[in-house]
Order: C-alpha cells, then sequence, then structure tokens
C-alpha cells in the first residue's frame, strides 16, 4: 500500500514548504485482536497536519501522516464487535478506552489511554503496526494514519455510519465537525439568543459558524484576514463578517456590551488574549487552535474573577463520537449543516505536497484526497 510519510519536521514553524512528504510502498498490516483494517476511500488534509510537519506539535518520526478520512471496512480482528466488513467508517482521531477516569466521567475525547497512545504513535491495543520496505517501524498519526490507501485501526478509533453518506462529507466529521460543532454545542453549550464570535475561518471555524447558526436568536461574527472566507463566513450563517482590525467595533456595535462565547480557531496566543477582550461580563472564550507550545498567554488576570470571564479548553469538541457524529449527520440531511461549502476539491495523494501549500497559504478550506483503491478494488486473503 502507499502511505505519505514525514521522515524529518520541516522547521522552523510555521510552515513554509520544502515537500517534506514522501509516498511509500508499505506492506499492508494485519489487524490485531480489537483492531480493523479499513481501505481510506477519503481522507481530508487538515492544520493539525500542518502542525506536526513544522513541529508545533511533536510527535515521533517516521510517521504515516493524516487523521481526518472516512472508508470502508476490510477486515476485523477477534474481539470486534459492532462493526463487519462491508461498513462504511468514519475515523475518529482520539480512540477512548472507556474506563480511565475521562472516558468514565463522560468525556471520552480526553481519554489518558487514547492520548498516550497517540503521543508515542502506537494504537490503542498495541504498538504500532506500520513498517517500511526495509521493517523498520513508522509510526502511526493519531491512531489512523489516514493518507495511505489502507489503515489498521482500533475498533475505537471509528464510527459506522449509513450508506447515504457521501465520503466527501463523511470524511470532514471526524475531526473539523467534532471540533468545530462540538466547541458550540458541548463546550461553550451555547444557548438561545447569544452572541458567537469565531476567529479564524478554516474548517473547524467554519463549522463553528454553522452550528452557532443553528441556536435560535444567536449573533454570529465571522473573524478572518481573507475577504473570501468573510463571504464563505456567511454563507455557513453568520450574520456578520470582518477582519480582525475591524472585530472590536463591529463586536461593540452587533452585541449588547460584548459577545457571550468566542471561539479562538486560529491557534494564536495574541488571538486568545484579542478575544478575550471581545466577552461580555461573564462571557467565555472555548480555546480550539493549537498555538505552538513555546507561545504563551499573557492577559490581565482581573478580568476572571473581576468580571467573570471563563476561558475554556476544547480538546475534539469534547465530543463523544459515536454519539456526535449521527447526530450531526442528520442535521446535515436536515440542511442546517451544509459542510460541503467546505469542500475545496478532491486529489490525488500524489498532489499530498503542494496542497500543505495550499492550505498554509490559505487557498484551501477542506481538500479531499482519493486513491486508486477507489470503486471495488480491495485486499483478497
Amino acid at each position: 500500500m502507499r502511505a505519505a510519510v514525514l521522515r524529518a519536521a520541516a522547521l522552523p514553524a510555521p510552515y513554509a514548504g520544502s515537500n517534506p512528504l514522501s509516498i511509500e510502498a508499505l506492506p499492508v498490516p494485519e489487524p490485531r485482536p480489537g483492531e480493523l483494517l479499513v481501505r481510506i476511500v477519503r481522507a481530508s488534509l487538515c492544520h493539525s497536519d500542518l502542525s506536526v510537519i513544522d513541529g508545533s506539535r511533536i510527535r515521533p518520526l517516521p510517521m504515516a501522516l493524516g487523521h481526518e478520512a472516512a472508508g470502508v471496512v476490510e477486515r476485523v480482528g477477534d474481539g470486534v464487535e459492532g462493526v463487519h466488513a462491508g461498513d462504511r467508517v468514519v475515523l475518529v482521531f482520539v480512540p477512548s478506552c472507556g474506563s480511565c477516569r475521562a472516558c468514565s466521567a463522560g468525556r471520552p475525547a480526553l481519554c489518558y489511554r487514547g492520548a498516550e497512545a497517540n503521543g508515542t504513535g502506537d494504537l490503542l491495543h498495541g504498538p504500532a503496526v506500520l513498517r517500511s520496505a526495509d521493517g523498520g517501524r513508522i509510526n502511526h498519526h493519531l491512531g489512523v494514519s489516514a493518507f495511505a490507501d489502507y489503515a489498521v485501526v482500533a475498533r475505537e478509533s471509528v464510527v459506522v455510519i449509513d450508506d447515504d453518506v457521501p465520503f466527501d462529507i463523511a470524511a470532514m466529521f471526524g475531526c473539523a465537525a467534532l471540533t468545530g460543532i462540538g466547541a458550540v454545542l458541548n463546550t461553550a453549550a451555547v444557548q438561545e439568543g447569544q452572541s458567537v464570535v469565531v476567529f479564524g475561518l478554516g474548517a473547524v471555524g467554519l463549522m463553528a459558524v454553522m452550528a452557532a447558526a443553528q441556536v435560535p436568536g444567536t449573533t454570529v461574527v465571522a473573524v478572518d484576514p481573507l475577504a473570501s472566507k468573510q463571504e464563505l463566513g456567511l454563507r455557513c450563517g453568520a450574520r456578520h463578517a470582518c477582519a480582525p482590525e475591524d472585530a472590536a467595533a463591529l463586536v461593540e456595535e452587533a452585541t449588547d456590551g460584548g459577545a457571550d462565547v468566542v471561539i479562538e480557531a486560529v491557534g494564536s496566543a495574541r488571538v486568545m488574549d484579542a478575544g478575550l477582550q471581545l466577552l461580555a461580563r461573564g462571557g467565555a472564550l472555548v480555546s480550539v487552535g493549537l498555538p505552538h507550545p513555546d507561545h504563551q498567554l499573557t492577559t490581565q488576570a482581573l478580568q476572571f474573577a473581576g468580571l467573570g470571564h471563563r476561558l475554556l479548553g476544547s480538546y475534539m469538541g469534547d465530543a463523544v463520537p459515536e454519539r456526535d457524529i449521527p447526530a450531526y449527520l442528520d442535521l446535515w440531511r436536515q440542511g442546517r449543516l451544509p459542510v460541503e461549502l467546505l469542500h475545496t476539491d478532491t486529489r490525488p495523494l500524489a498532489d499530498l505536497n503542494e496542497s500543505l501549500d495550499a492550505l498554509a497559504e490559505g487557498r484551501v478550506v477542506r481538500r479531499l484526497f482519493t486513491t486508486d483503491q477507489e470503486g471495488g478494488s480491495s485486499v483478497r486473503g
């Protein structure tokens, strides 16, 4: 099978090109007990992939990248329940063990065992199974490694979906939808009539705009430096859109004393601080983006006790994937989440490096990738 492998980070951050990924031929791994072999039909490119490539997120290398995808189950390992060969699945980048402190508290996105496996490049049920042609270890990216023809994943890394969902749509629900929609509905729990400001109109931020616009009576302000993305924010349901330098004046005009919720989907400490300044009394800033680990947030400490401001971290939208992906897909079926607006185009895996440049420069929102396997070819034996 083919897989896109990162062997050295493209330092320094932010990403500035250099064709860091190589398309390599790897042996197709066998699923172990508790695991599945999935034929990848669509995989999409996310800023989190760039964060690994430029060293903003430290991961063990070499690593087969890609964490947002949908495909078809080819084989199931021993002990797997609820999934069968031929099922369509969305892949999820945090496999939840179901028994750790976070899972027991109903927060599987923060699973301790899943985070540990993701950090070491392993799978939830055992060490990495990917190997190079010479037998060298290739680490898994967030338990998925979807820029490939096939992926072996833990049962806990997939959600079965209905056959009516096109793969171009389904692929965006494993990361962008869970993260952006979940930040609004789960983490912030936006209420009727509230005002919501979203900084950063990539796929995650635009998903947040769509979700906020579904809550009755909300005032949604979309903020991005690119005029094309401001326009897309309006098409996704925002009432207002502007560039960052105009956000303070627009929020003052459009809200009654400031925003109830600000979603920061940029990954910038500076933008986080700017968002805090836009909050109404008792308002909440939800941090969704991934700043470089060296970046520090410096802000007025008094605002939290003095103004009741809240700073909330949101990882994978505090999602429960088995619950949320079907629910979000139902909203899409009803026409309330027009996620197709985010689909820039679909390309072959060979276009990955050029696409990294396009994503870093803001020329694409969600570019998806397909393989020659689509259309019926599968692993036999």
